[in-house]
């Protein structure tokens, strides 16, 4: 499995919007109800989602680029896991370096090394580029999946589903015997 970058709001400015700003004018004036079906959903499988604990909507590129640096050193998922802990449950403002740099040491990287990277602009071109061949490889969501490069699966769907994705993405695939 990997991790590819998509942006799903990249016009949110560097230091982001607060969530309320986004809440509304993505959903409009109530907006905030559009997430308790989700909340049930994470109440069924353990996940105490706490989205009236988020202030901020950050802009994710600095997100994208410390997955992109634990990607190097095989530590993405366990990164991931706690940027979604950090977002979702405990509400943290994932547009300020400090946070993720407190986030990825407790992920098990190096926390200097983590601060010297997001204090610089690496990678940031990698990013970008990524995000742009996944718009124009028609990803206009997440979660999204691609199984064997082939089928694509947009949005949350029951594990059958995507079992049948995965199980598609195989046919036809080619013989590398030959």
């Amino acid at each position: 499995m990997r991790w590819l970058p998509f942006q799903l709001n990249p016009d949110i400015p560097a230091g982001g919007i607060t969530r309320k700003d986004y809440v509304e004018r993505k959903f409009g004036p109530g907006g905030k109800n559009k997430y308790e079906r989700v909340a049930a959903v994470g109440r069924e499988v353990g996940i105490a989602f706490a989205f009236d604990k988020i202030e901020f909507q950050p802009n994710t590129v600095d997100v994208h680029r410390l997955i992109h640096y634990a990607t190097l050193s095989g530590r993405e998922d366990e990164l991931n896991e706690a940027l979604f802990r950090g977002f979702f449950v405990e509400g943290a403002n994932l547009s300020d370096q400090r946070t993720l740099v407190d986030i990825a040491a407790g992920a098990g990287l190096d926390r200097a090394a983590v601060a010297a990277y997001l204090a610089s602009d690496a990678d940031r071109d990698i990013i970008r580029d990524a995000d742009l061949e996944a718009r124009n490889a028609g990803v206009g969501g997440v979660p999204f999946f691609i199984f064997n490069r082939k089928v694509g699966v947009s949005g949350a769907h029951e594990a059958e589903s995507l079992l049948q994705a995965m199980m598609q993405s195989l046919q036809d695939a080619p013989d590398d015997s030959a």
